[in-house]
């Protein structure tokens, strides 16, 4: 049987651009062992291309992040070219992006998540309510970029100053002591827990802890009780939900000292790195990164254009 031709966007102009470009190429390599014909491109200066052909393919799959690749923008420009895609529609994408309005709408529906503020720029900021330690970033970015851990308020001006060159908007949170977890979820269909524990010198899932081989370990099954590990998995698909996902989504939990869970963020189209959390979790449910990027595809062409 004839494989469906994939139209694999990478790359992008946000500040994940080479951990796009990265994760497209495993999955432009994992899709062709498997028979699929797969031809990348690169937004924004490829997008006319894909508009001229899109008749030759019969879904695209993004492996972008950050601002243009996960916020419903090029999602809007695949459904105005009536092409099926992987991940979340315009405004489960844009919701997802928001931290502050998916922080909103994680309340709404009963998950804990820690207290927080929003700074604007050009705003004098109130005297924040929030006690130091507290972590600062950008509303609407991804992979920890702008991030920052502040102890007092000559780091959180400093730490205000980096977000802002970011976007205009910027979240000061509670900063919570406890183990990191993440949950995938695919389909619908709740992965293995895992557990990020980042090496010496970084002192939170930092970019470099992020895509540093060996630099942070990763725990899959988290070595977790099994009503915890019931717990957040019930959490990360609720949390799926209330922001209108599809297909898959990573959401990111700290797990503190008295067995409380809280959401930090979820991801709509989560890494595809040899470093990723996603794949390892695959891995862990039996899925190799070829079963789990397959799978994918499946789910795309069995939702349609949204």
């Amino acid at each position: 049987m004839k494989k469906p031709k994939v139209a694999l966007l990478c790359g992008g102009n946000s500040p994940e651009r080479e951990v796009s470009l990265k994760g497209g190429q495993a999955v432009a390599e994992a899709l062709r062992r498997r028979g699929y014909p797969v031809e990348v491109f690169d937004p924004p200066g490829d997008l006319p291309l894909l508009a001229q052909r899109v008749r030759e393919f019969d879904l695209a799959f993004p492996v972008l992040h950050g601002p243009g690749g996960e916020d419903g923008t090029i999602q809007g420009f695949l459904e105005a070219l009536g092409l099926p895609y992987l991940g979340a529609g315009v405004l489960g994408s844009a919701l997802a992006m928001d931290k502050f309005l998916s922080k909103l709408l994680y309340r709404e529906v009963g998950l804990k998540v820690p207290d927080f503020v929003l700074v604007r720029k050009g705003e004098r900021p109130s005297p924040l309510k929030i006690p130091f330690p507290v972590v600062v970033k950008p509303v609407s970015q991804g992979s920890s970029v702008g991030i920052s851990l502040v102890e007092d308020e000559e780091g959180l001006r400093e730490a205000l100053s980096l977000a802002f060159r970011y976007e205009e908007r910027v979240l000061v949170e509670e900063k919570l002591s406890g183990r990191e977890l993440t949950v995938g979820i695919l389909g619908e269909t709740p992965l293995p827990v895992v557990e990020i524990r980042p090496g010496a010198g970084h002192r939170f899932f930092d970019y470099q802890a992020k895509y540093t081989p060996g630099a942070t370990e990763e725990l899959c099954p988290a070595p977790i009780p099994d009503e915890i590990a019931s717990a957040a998995k019930k959490a990360a698909f609720l949390a799926h939900q209330a922001l209108n996902l599809r297909h898959v989504s990573r959401t990111d939990f700290i797990l503190t000292e008295t067995g409380d869970l809280y959401v930090l963020e979820t991801n709509t189209l989560p890494g595809l790195t040899e470093t990723s959390l996603l794949p390892l979790a695959a891995r862990t449910a039996g899925l190799s990164f070829e079963d789990l990027v397959e799978k994918m595809v499946a789910l795309v062409l069995a939702t349609g254009v949204a």
